[in-house]
């Protein structure tokens, strides 16, 4: 058995979960960055984008440094742009990119056979 925390592998997943942090790791990719430009290469607002910087920041994949008005984000660890290379990858094999999973939201047909009705 591989000799690792669940739950510290669950929240690193979790603060990866979401595509517009991805989007500024794939931006940070290249190097450092001011907010400025992740905002100009994600096109993301500037308080969606800030709400992601700080959770990426206070998880530890990304550091800041101010210089002057500026704050400048890069990649805690390089070795991080690996991992998501082989995630992608991984996923690619998994199935078809354009299906998701059969998950409907509220089930509707399912309630409707328990209530004997028929969706409007």
């Amino acid at each position: 058995m591989v000799a690792f925390s669940l739950a510290a592998v669950e929240r690193f997943f979790k603060v990866l979960g979401d595509d517009n942090r991805l989007r500024i790791l794939q931006v940070l990719g290249t190097g450092e960055r001011s907010v400025s430009e992740i905002l100009d290469q994600t096109r993301l607002p500037q308080t969606l984008a800030s709400f992601h910087l700080r959770i990426l920041r206070e998880a530890g994949v990304l550091t800041a440094e101010r210089r002057g008005p500026f704050i400048y984000y890069r990649l805690a660890e390089r070795s991080l742009l690996n991992l998501l290379e082989a995630c992608a990858k991984y996923a690619e094999t998994l199935t078809d990119p354009k299906a998701g999973p059969e998950f409907h939201w509220p089930p509707w047909g399912q309630m409707c056979r328990m209530m004997g009705q028929r969706r409007r």
